[in-house]
């Protein structure tokens, strides 16, 4: 069965660049991003790692611990970190996951289950559904999931937009409209009643249309 939106991330254990981690210990009640390859050493992949290199004090500062993934071994692993350091100019300083052995990419359907044999023997082509990001919380289910073509970099910008967007609808009665960004007005939940919503928003609302209610982003220390 395929991976849903608020199923539990699978657990697993496995050799990281920066050691053996058990993935829900590691996770140890923070946000996570888990962002897999197909293979090291191929070009979109290359310059997706080396950006989340550079932008990984964002993730940090919203609490959000980042992982990367790949089948194959962990000596190739640490030869593709010096590659991506020298071409895209920041050195990979989160973990890069081992996967040789196929289970984590079962695990998380993105390989069938009857996946076998030496990764070095598979091509990137092979692989190629192994291009996912799953943003996963605190309580250790799975928020998003985007799949990606072999041909398309990834835009990690946007994924910390959703995990901005995940946070504050997580501790507040609200949603996020189209192009939102952090700042911007939002929009009472459809499940919040009209006494319930006067009571929160006393203040009130704009009200385009009765089931559209918009009101200003709300302060973090608010619950």
């Amino acid at each position: 069965m395929a991976l849903q939106l608020g199923d539990v991330a699978p657990d697993f254990e496995a050799d990281t660049t920066q050691g053996r981690i058990k993935f829900h210990d590691w996770i140890d009640g923070s946000w996570a991003v888990l962002f897999s390859h197909p293979k090291d050493f191929t070009p979109v992949c290359t310059t997706e790692l080396g950006y989340m290199a550079r932008i990984e004090p964002e993730f940090e500062k919203r609490g959000v611990k980042i992982a990367g993934l790949s089948i194959d071994p962990l000596d190739k692993h640490e030869e593709w970190a010096n590659d991506i350091e020298e071409t895209q100019g920041a050195r990979v300083e989160y973990p890069i996951i081992s996967d040789h052995d196929f289970e984590i990419a079962k695990a998380y359907g993105m390989l069938a289950a009857d996946v076998s044999g030496d990764p070095g023997d598979r091509t990137p082509a092979d692989n190629q559904t192994v291009r996912n990001v799953f943003v996963i919380g605190p309580d250790k289910k799975i928020k998003l999931i985007l799949v990606y073509p072999m041909t398309t970099g990834r835009n990690f910008d946007e994924v910390l937009r959703v995990i901005d967007s995940l946070q504050l609808t997580e501790n507040h009665k609200v949603a996020t409209p189209a192009q939102w960004q952090q700042g911007d007005d939002v929009i009472i939940s459809g499940s919040v009643k009209e006494d319930e919503a006067k009571e929160l928003w006393p203040e009130g609302w704009e009200s385009p249309k009765p089931y559209i209610r918009i009101v200003p982003q709300p302060e973090k220390s608010k619950s």
